[in-house]
């Protein structure tokens, strides 16, 4: 059985700022009512597929989306900000891709999050990713949490994951998620992980 761990255990990879700073024509009468028909529909479609990969990428106009909502840092660099505007200090930067982060007020491109430690500020949208992420979250840094076979406590345990350690999640049941990473695929208790609310179903 694995026992797996991932560099600087339990951290979202923030350092402070002062730190960063080192480092076609229509046809007359009935023709055309066709066209505008079928350019309205194409333009129908259009709009559809451009927000769901908007959604896809958490790239959506404020409001678009239910707050306060889970999402994952885009990139291995995002300023996090006092305020919504580039006007407003930085106060930390994040530096770990795909950290979970929860979204938890909108202003018009911005995003006030709040991560597993508590700590908040504001994003561009641009820097937020719509995929699901998790992140092992445990009371004491030497507990390790089992990651099973299947939803039940009693099926075989194939890797333990200590706190810190980055998933993608597949799908969760309310009570138990599967999560994939780094040597691990299975199902582990959904209230050892940051990233997904108590009793939400991910299909």
């Amino acid at each position: 059985m694995a026992v797996l761990s991932q560099s600087a255990p339990g951290s979202p990879g923030i350092i402070g700022f002062a730190e960063a700073l080192r480092v076609s024509m229509a046809r007359p009468h009935g023709g055309l009512s066709i066209v505008r028909a079928r350019t309205a529909i194409a333009a129908f479609v259009m709009l559809m597929l451009a927000a769901t990969a908007a959604q896809a990428a958490g790239d959506t106009a404020a409001g678009a989306l239910p707050v306060p909502r889970f999402v994952s840092l885009k990139t291995d660099r995002v300023n996090v900000r006092g305020g919504p505007d580039k006007d407003h200090d930085v106060t930390f930067i994040y530096t770990r891709v795909g950290w979970p982060v929860e979204i938890t007020a909108e202003f018009e491109n911005w995003r006030r999050i709040r991560d597993s430690d508590g700590s908040e500020g504001w994003v561009y949208h641009s820097l937020l990713s719509g995929k699901r992420m998790a992140a092992v979250q445990l009371k004491a840094k030497t507990d390790l949490a089992a990651i099973h076979a299947t939803p039940d406590a009693q099926s075989p345990v194939t890797a333990e994951l200590q706190s810190g350690v980055l998933g993608s999640i597949k799908r969760c049941t309310g009570a138990w998620c599967r999560i994939s990473g780094d040597g691990f695929d299975g199902w582990i208790e959904q209230n050892r992980l940051w990233g997904v609310y108590p009793d939400e179903k991910i299909e």
